[in-house]
């Protein structure tokens, strides 16, 4: 194959845009860099193999170093030498003996082979990072591909989920379909087999509207994983912010292509895309880190240093280093990245690991930071779904409730205060109140909506739902970590047995400790997040920081046994009850007052005896059964008009013993409908049986029941349906 360059022309070219940019007449190259003295823009083979040239940039404008090569077109690859001081203490770490890649790629050739000569200086050197390596890196480096971004999208049109109606569904590229008996092959793993017919049918069903994708940026696999045999699954281990990661494409060199095939896919199922993105740190770690791209571009400009001793990184990331979003260099990176995956990419979203830093300027968390202001005034990123994990493990790093108004947040509260309710610790009824509610103890100022809470119950760090309920401890020795990694706080309990367990009792209450929860998130207000697999009791055999398990610990398993299909079942049931019940998903928080136009409580919570609850009550540290009303007709909107939508029951029972619940009264009912119990068969739940208003049910001990409330007919209708002479009995324990 002939070079993708003939001809080493070069002109003064553009400052902007930065990277490499295809014009129709040429490749136009701008790299930013504050201290350095000199850029080589080097050219390679297409293979990435034989360096062919080293070409000055010849221009320096604004910090940029840029020139223009008219013979240069799709396919060139490239990457950069940068030359400057090299003074650590003084935060610089230049040297051109290291091939450095641009951080605007699009695209890239080879894979990173881990070597010494990668790093700036000389392993085991007396002066450690001090010293000065002279290897040159090139062979060892992947490489950067120019690529013509066009492509033909067709009718393809972001789907623009309200955030009320939202349900997003956390998976990863590679593990949600590397499994999947109904896909090809050569497609498991991919971004095509995620797009395929039978995966979204089934994401469909379980009332998904967004796919939020694990990290699919260009990134690293960890050297010191890789000599274990192990390899970085997750992805938190970004290089390049632009590419998408060769590794899930059938054809890697057009990953970017069939990424957006994947997208135009997903949205034409109504399915909207999010990334999770980590703008926070790089796969270049600390001073002992390799150098490999902004390291050796502006190490000062790019990462925090401490003040006084320059030489070492700022690590609020836990990682090695910090981001440095207070530059405006690198804010403008950050922004033009998230811009270019909106624009190009057609993504719906980003979900943003260790949000917090982000929003961190020097004098620490700031919900008016440069990078809140700069995404909220920005017309193309005020129009999609951003996300925070708000938390890190820097000073002030906790901030679940305080990002700026117009983002959501992933909120640990719920998952925390759900999981301990049900596995039965004291004094959390308090706090499941408010989770159930939107948690407006944390986000109603503002104008913010019950929305901003994302509630999830588990995540990609962490147990799955069935290992929940299946382990007391976490058992990560796959990890090679003799189990010293990962949480060991998880509100988790096994209910007899560590493990699978053939135990019918065991399994039982397995099994509806899954629906509970399940149940909860869905009928919770606030935008829920479910894990991947978690609807069919997906397993990762009790490991709970799979990060580095690519493997069946971490892929799905979609041979599902009885269990897993009596659970989708389940899941796809509360997905047609969010979907029925406009309550459930109300984008106002509900208020426990009585409301002027209205007449009624939006809200109010009742305890077994048919009473509503006190203070006193919600004090009560025994207090484990109680129940809430949803009132159909509180104000819907700002428009004080009374609503018409259906009334709600929700009993939770968290107690290890059956209650006695009075069903509570109302004005304007017939009777209660049982739209759910946990502890009925499948096949017993579609009939909505109908039950007397003030009557007593006897709810099964750690189960969750659902009710709708039947209204009087006006005088003019008559009515069709006498509420029951006699109180069905309730179904028996399992």
């Amino acid at each position: 194959m002939p070079p993708a360059i003939n001809v080493s022309r070069i002109s003064e070219g553009r400052p902007n845009p930065l990277g490499a940019t295809w014009t129709g007449l040429g490749v136009n190259f701008a790299l930013f860099s504050a201290n350095a003295t000199k850029v080589e823009l080097c050219l390679f083979d297409a293979s990435g193999k034989t360096e062919l040239e080293r070409i000055e940039l010849p221009e320096y404008t604004n910090e940029v170093f840029h020139g223009f090569l008219p013979d240069a077109r799709p396919g060139t690859v490239y990457a950069y030498r940068v030359h400057g001081p090299y003074e650590p203490e003084e935060g610089h770490r230049f040297n051109p003996h290291k091939l450095v890649l641009d951080p605007y790629a699009l695209s890239h050739v080879g894979d990173l082979k881990w070597d010494h000569a990668l790093f700036g200086y000389t392993i085991g050197h007396k002066d450690e990072d001090l010293s000065f390596d002279k290897r040159d890196s090139a062979r060892f480096m992947p490489k950067c591909r120019v690529v013509d971004p066009a492509f033909t999208w067709g009718n393809d049109r972001r789907p623009r989920i309200p955030w009320e109606r939202t349900l997003v569904y956390e998976t990863h590229v590679k593990g949600v379909t590397k499994r999947h008996p109904l896909i090809p092959e050569e497609m498991r793993g991919t971004y095509a087999g995620l797009a395929t017919r039978d995966v979204i049918r089934h994401i469909k069903s379980l009332g998904v509207t967004a796919v939020e994708l694990l990290p699919i940026h260009f990134f690293l696999n960890d050297d010191y994983l890789l000599n274990k045999g192990l390899t970085n699954y997750w992805g938190y281990n970004t290089l390049g912010f632009f590419a998408p990661a060769r590794r899930y494409a059938r054809t890697p060199d057009f990953a970017f292509a069939e990424f957006k095939e994947m997208v135009a896919r997903l949205h034409d199922a109504g399915l909207e895309v999010i990334m999770d993105v980590v703008y926070n740190h790089t796969a270049e770690g600390n001073e002992r880190g390799a150098t490999l791209s902004f390291k050796g571009i502006d190490n000062a400009s790019y990462y925090r240093l401490l003040p006084d001793q320059k030489r070492y990184y700022i690590n609020d990331t836990g990682t090695g280093n910090t981001v440095n979003l207070s530059h405006a260099r690198v804010l403008q990176m950050v922004n033009d990245s998230l811009r270019y995956w909106v624009n190009e990419m057609h993504v719906d979203g980003f979900r943003f690991d260790l949000g917090t830093i982000l929003a961190r300027e020097p004098h620490g968390f700031d919900d008016q930071s440069a990078f809140l202001k700069a995404c909220m005034q920005d017309p193309v990123l005020a129009d999609v779904k951003l996300i925070a994990e708000p938390w890190d493990i820097g000073p002030g790093g906790y901030q679940v409730g305080n990002f700026a108004p117009g983002w959501a947040e992933w909120n640990d509260k719920y998952r925390d205060t759900v999981r301990a309710f049900w596995v039965g610790e004291e004094g959390k009824a308090a706090d499941l109140g408010s989770r159930l509610s939107g948690s407006a103890d944390l986000f109603d100022h503002h104008g913010r909506r019950p929305w901003a809470s994302v509630n999830f119950l588990a995540a990609h760090d962490g147990f799955t739902l069935n290992d929940l309920v299946s382990y007391n401890e976490k058992h990560n020795e796959a990890n090679g970590e003799e189990n010293r990694d990962g949480h060991s706080h998880n509100y988790s309990y096994n209910y007899g047995a560590e493990g699978p367990t053939y135990d019918p009792e065991i399994n039982d209450v397995r099994e509806r400790q899954i629906k509970n929860m399940l149940a909860t998130l869905y009928l919770s207000q606030g935008t829920p997040m479910l894990l991947a697999g978690d609807e069919f009791g997906r397993t990762q055999q009790g490991n709970n920081n799979a990060y580095c398990q690519d493997n069946e610990i971490s892929w799905l398993d979609w041979n599902w046994d009885d269990k897993g299909k009596r659970l989708v079942a389940f899941t796809q049931r509360l997905a047609d009850l969010r979907n029925r019940f406009p309550i459930l998903r109300r984008s106002r928080f509900l208020s426990g007052q009585h409301h002027e136009a209205s007449g009624v409580k939006g809200l109010s919570w009742y305890k077994p005896g048919g009473e509503e609850m006190e203070s006193a009550d919600w004090d009560d540290p025994n207090t484990r059964c109680f129940a809430r009303i949803l009132d159909g007709r509180a104000q819907e909107s700002g428009i004080r008009v009374a609503a018409h939508d259906v009334t709600l029951l929700l009993i939770l029972n968290a107690y290890h013993e059956a209650v006695d619940f009075t069903l509570p009264e109302s004005s304007d009912g017939v009777c209660w409908v049982r739209l759910l119990d946990t502890n009925v068969n499948g096949e017993d739940e579609e009939e909505e049986p109908e039950f007397p208003i003030g009557g007593t049910y006897t709810v099964t001990g750690r189960s969750l029941l659902l009710f709708s409330l039947k209204r009087r007919r006006s005088r003019k209708e008559p009515e069709k349906n006498a509420p029951p002479a006699s109180l069905p009995e309730a179904q028996p324990k399992r």
